[in-house]
């Protein structure tokens, strides 16, 4: 009977140190598990807090480009989308001779008066260190010529849409009311020809094909690199 007490108290001494491993992993688990908790709960505060600096400065800049273009938008034919910050130029008639990437003299006179006072705004203290692009784009309708295939009429278009946004930035680039600007709009204004790829279209989902022949001036802020920055550092 003793030797089964000494053996059952050496199997006990076996299980004591094991019982207190799986508990030693237990806990650094545990702990694993919370910092990983915490870390992600603060992660996800930065990204909240850009959103709703982003989501802010996004108000104030549509207000205050609404409040400047109000009286004009109608007479131009554009609007103003909120969500994304596009000013929207959908009357193509105004702006190119069908198949050309010359600006005619209407958009001109448009870019002239809008151009200079959108700048003024962007440039502002309030909003010049959140703004990292802004995208001069040119969207086209997806037809083109008959007999053309949807692949050919979509290159075609692409080609079309590069350089009417390029003949646009170089018109606004040199305006002589934003020459004080030129170094800053040099680093920030960019010419993006997207062809067919984002039609407009009707409430029934047919291609608008009047409508998607635009050109946009779209504001990109720094919400989008901040972001990143911080799910990169989590890596």
């Amino acid at each position: 009977m003793e030797v089964d007490d000494e053996d059952g108290g050496n199997q006990d001494g076996h299980w004591i140190p094991l019982s207190d491993l799986m508990t030693g992993l237990m806990i650094m688990f545990l702990l694993l598990a919370v910092a990983y908790m915490t870390r992600v709960e603060a992660e996800s505060a930065n990204i909240k807090e850009v959103a709703i600096a982003y989501n802010e400065v996004r108000d104030q800049l549509y207000e205050d480009l609404k409040r400047e273009f109000k009286e004009d938008l109608p007479r131009w034919k554009a609007q103003i989308v909120k969500a994304d910050l596009a000013v929207q130029f959908t009357e193509p008639e105004v702006l190119f001779a069908s198949g050309s990437s010359d600006l005619r003299d209407n958009f001109k006179n448009i870019l002239n008066d809008f151009f200079p006072r959108y700048i003024a705004i962007l440039t502002s203290p309030k909003y010049r260190e959140s703004i990292t692009e802004i995208r001069i784009e040119g969207h086209t309708s997806s037809e083109w010529y008959t007999g053309s295939s949807d692949l050919q009429a979509y290159f075609n278009n692409m080609a079309l849409s590069q350089e009417r946004t390029r003949s646009t930035l170089s018109f606004a680039l040199t305006l002589p009311q934003v020459r004080r600007e030129e170094s800053w709009l040099r680093e920030h204004l960019t010419a993006n020809g997207l062809s067919s790829s984002r039609l407009i279209r009707t409430a029934d989902g047919q291609e608008d094909a009047k409508r998607s022949r635009r050109v946009e001036f779209r504001v990109r802020t720094d919400a989008e690199n901040r972001i990143a920055k911080i799910l990169e550092f989590s890596q």
